[in-house]
């Protein structure tokens, strides 16, 4: 079985058959991606909430699966080339921690990637089926296509299987 490692600001999609894996979840936010009757799966590791706040010279240097704002479609519209259907595909997140406390923080980076994430997929009209978010650990998100399950390996705790 074909297993792809998504990096951070990465995504991936694969049909039929593999497990996309992505580390190091701490205020990123991981986003699985599944259409049940295509088997055709997404993976995105998102590292921040909104691309708008970064000053880009040219929209050739943008990396869409960077921010919550571009990454959620973008993978969607990889997902219908690759012949899913946008009302099939519902929604499984994890990561968005609190990894540090500064004092001088401007926010919760992970809380503000939870939120952003949550908003384009309600614009999207992407139904979010299950949640692995928050708290203060690092996780490791396992989405297997061929059955659409997601497994979680919380630092710490172990694994769970949405």
């Amino acid at each position: 079985m074909e297993t792809v490692h998504v990096k951070i600001a990465d995504m991936a999609v694969i049909k039929n058959a593999g497990v996309l894996v992505t580390f190091g979840l701490g205020s990123c936010v991981g986003v699985a991606l599944y259409d049940q009757q295509s088997k055709i799966g997404g993976l995105a590791h998102i590292l921040l909430n909104d691309s708008s706040k970064f000053n880009r010279p040219s929209s050739n240097s943008v990396n869409p699966a960077k921010f919550a704002d571009t990454a959620v479609p973008h993978l969607i519209e990889q997902m219908i080339a690759a012949g899913a259907k946008k009302n099939n595909i519902r929604a499984r997140l994890a990561g968005g921690a609190s990894l540090f406390n500064f004092q001088n923080d401007s926010g919760n980076v992970g809380k503000k990637n939870i939120e952003a994430v949550r908003s384009v997929l309600k614009q999207e009209s992407i139904k979010i089926d299950s949640e692995e978010v928050g708290g203060s650990c690092g996780r490791t998100m396992r989405f297997f296509v061929d059955t659409g399950k997601v497994t979680i390996t919380t630092v710490g705790k172990g694994a769970m299987k949405k």
